[in-house]
């Protein structure tokens, strides 16, 4: 394993933000080719990258996915392969997720599925929501379009290689919501001459809170977290004309993203009328909720049926694109325990741990024999 080792350490030392992935891709591609694959199609939906290995015989095509992107952190670590590009890293541990298909690669190079084929996509711009759609939009994957589709995502707090896994939904649908409230400056001595937001502003603010309560089933994971606003400017002479509030929409599945947004936008435009506000909306960070597929599960059971798995009960909170992938075949995201005592995701001191790159990568040449046959 020192070879995926080493190469998730150099991985790790050059990090690059969603949508700007081409060294990181270069580099992979420049290790693939090595493995002499049946096709190697670079820049798939911006800076992706698709290897295939092909059997003999025809049957399903099966997709494994990690992610090219690092995070807009700055790294505490001390270690030896620390970033060395300032404020971006791995700290979501992509790179161990590209050593890990790194090292299923070498295997299937060596020995070809008898049957069917596997496609090892390395995706871009996961953190943005924006990569998985921009590859399934790319006219060339129309040819490795696949019967199944699996990925993994490393999660501390977990047991070093236990397995966590979820039937239906497994990563919540999330979305930013951009609010403009949109009045009339004033002079600060006349505030009546104008039309200020900031009253139907701290109406939002607080009813958005309560709204999940309103339309979500008991036990289900739906809220909004108001995450920044601004009213106008600090201008002690001007009452303001036009406040600005950003949230997170987040739900367990889809329908429910759908009531949520409804309502959400309700809130917002009759509080607008009754103060006498323009109002305005958008979506950034857009990410539908992952199901997995029950075949797709319990392909991901019986190959982990030798190690520890852990039934989760309810979602993890978190999103991820892979939606883009369960939403047009049947398909699994699951866990892969990063260790107990591990700092979190996203942290700036997180660091993946290498010891998992030989356990989920055995994990993912089973579930590959499974889907396979």
């Amino acid at each position: 394993m020192d070879t995926f080792t080493d190469l998730r350490h150099e991985l790790h030392r050059h990090p690059e933000l969603s949508g700007a992935e081409s060294q990181t891709a270069n580099r992979i591609a420049v290790f693939l080719r090595r493995l002499d694959p049946d096709q190697l199609i670079e820049g798939l939906g911006g800076r992706g990258l698709a290897c295939v290995f092909a059997g003999t015989s025809p049957g399903p095509t099966v997709l494994l996915r990690c992610e090219l992107d690092a995070l807009p952190i700055a790294e505490l670590g001390e270690h030896a392969h620390r970033s060395t590009t300032a404020g971006v890293g791995h700290q979501c541990g992509h790179d161990g997720h590209m050593a890990i298909l790194a090292a299923v690669a070498q295997q299937l190079s060596a020995k070809r599925p008898a049957r069917g084929r596997v496609v090892l996509l390395y995706q871009p711009a996961e953190e943005t929501g924006e990569g998985a759609a921009a590859v399934i939009a790319d006219p060339r994957f129309t040819e490795l379009r696949p019967d199944y589709c699996f990925a993994l995502h490393n999660v501390p707090g977990y047991p070093l290689g236990e397995v966590l896994l979820r039937e239906g939904p497994f990563s919540c649908a999330s979305r930013g919501m951009s609010i403009t409230l949109t009045g009339n400056t004033a002079h600060a001595a006349q505030p009546e001459t104008g039309t200020s937001p900031a009253q139907a502003m701290c109406r939002i603010i607080a009813s958005l809170g309560e709204l999940p309560a309103h339309i979500a089933e008991p036990e289900q994971i739906t809220f909004a977290t108001v995450v920044g606003a601004q009213l106008g400017a600090k201008a002690f002479g001007t009452a303001p004309g036009q406040a600005q509030i950003w949230v997170t929409l987040r739900s367990e599945d889809n329908d429910a993203m759908a009531r949520l947004i409804a309502h959400a936008e309700a809130l917002v435009r009759l509080n607008a009328q009754a103060d006498g506000l323009q109002h305005a909306i958008d979506y950034q960070d857009i990410f539908p909720a992952t199901i997995n597929a029950p075949e797709a599960s319990a392909m991901v059971r019986a190959a982990a049926a030798s190690m520890s798995l852990r039934e989760m009960a309810q979602p993890f909170r978190w999103s991820e694109d892979f939606g883009h992938f369960t939403a047009s075949c049947p398909g699994a995201l699951f866990g892969i325990g990063a260790g107990v005592a591990m700092p979190d995701l996203h942290n700036p001191d997180y660091d993946f741990p290498d010891a998992l790159i030989p356990i989920a990568s055995g994990l993912f040449l089973r579930i590959v024999g499974e889907a396979l046959g």
